[in-house]
């Protein structure tokens, strides 16, 4: 063979088998975590605070009200995840939770030991900051539980 055709089909790049992962956006994420406390969160805390408590101040001073309002909003979230794989603010901005290996829906519990350790990341910043180092824009409550948040080019 001459040199001319042993360098054409050397160049050659052969076509990747993989399809291409579209990643959201960390701006995207935040966005759609500012629009599910608002959309969610905040109607809790409201129900709670006036309508079993009765005042603010009542609220306040209570321990476990808090704690009360997290649980219901962390078990709305999970749901949300394992049914539609999408919260309200993530459809917004057209990003959804998947497993990261099979690429289906999480489950129930998946999705509340990702907001579980979503809480625990976010106390202690560390797991919110890896988003910013990886490719793959995982941060640590992602590769705990496995799932990975693609945007709507995969959807």
């Amino acid at each position: 063979m001459r040199f001319r055709t042993i360098k054409k089909i050397k160049n050659k790049k052969q076509p990747d088998d993989k399809p291409t992962v579209f990643y959201a956006k960390t701006t995207d994420r935040i966005k759609a975590f500012i629009t599910d406390m608002f959309m969610i969160y905040v109607p809790i805390l409201y129900i709670i605070t006036y309508v079993f408590m009765g005042t603010k101040e009542a609220f306040l001073e209570s321990d476990i009200a808090p704690f009360i309002a997290v649980s219901i909003y962390g078990l709305i979230y999970s749901l949300l995840l394992s049914k539609l794989g999408q919260t309200p603010g993530k459809k917004a901005y057209e990003i959804k939770v998947v497993d990261a290996k099979s690429g289906k829906m999480l489950s129930f519990v998946k999705a509340f030991c990702r907001f579980v350790m979503f809480l625990f990341s976010s106390f202690t910043l560390l797991g919110l900051i890896v988003i910013l180092y990886r490719k793959d824009k995982k941060s640590l409550h992602d590769l705990v539980c496995g799932s990975v948040v693609l945007s709507s080019e995969n959807v």
